[in-house]
């Protein structure tokens, strides 16, 4: 005499107990999907922009900034300084550059703008460090990467944050949208 189930787990495993799995089919897979093309034109072309810029930032012209804390395109409002400074948008990506050499810098730089711009970030920082530690305690990437900036169309205007952000060792950077 059989003993009778007493919960569903016990009857689901009792009406189950027999079963075998199913063995695979012997096909081929019908579609697979193809990889994504590799755009190499577009990199190509974004590769001569970047060396372009790099030159662009190298050409020996030690053009000073009169004000190198900030930048403003002409026919913008001053206010946009004052927010900039204030971190009144939100940073939306960052740039760290510390450890780099300044051609390095440079390279990063334009790279990561070229992707903000075509990712629509409007409001970044690059931290480019104080120069404590460059020979002569002079701050090297501080003025390459704020002379690239100032040549760079989509650059409407940068600023230094507050210490909380960053101070002295990083830009705050308005994009155009």
């Amino acid at each position: 005499m059989k003993k009778e189930p007493t919960d569903e787990s016990q009857v689901f495993r009792e009406a189950v107990r027999d079963v075998r799995p199913i063995r695979a089919p012997d096909r081929v897979a019908p579609f697979r999907r193809r990889p994504a093309p590799i755009p190499a034109k577009r990199l190509q072309d974004e590769q001569a922009v970047l060396d372009e810029l790099a030159h662009l930032a190298l050409d020996g012209d030690e053009v000073e900034l009169e004000d190198d804390a900030s930048f403003l395109r002409p026919g913008l409002p001053r206010d946009i300084l004052r927010k900039l400074r204030r971190t009144h948008w939100v940073i939306q990506e960052t740039l760290d550059l510390h450890g780099l050499t300044g051609d390095e810098a440079v390279a990063e730089t334009a790279a990561f703008l070229a992707e903000c711009r075509r990712m629509g970030r409007r409001c970044v920082r690059i931290v480019h460090g104080k120069g404590l530690r460059s020979p002569g305690r002079e701050p090297v990437l501080k003025r390459r990467i704020r002379k690239l900036l100032t040549r760079r169309d989509e650059v409407l205007a940068f600023a230094e944050p507050r210490a909380l952000h960053g101070g002295g060792g990083a830009v705050v950077v308005l994009l155009q949208g």
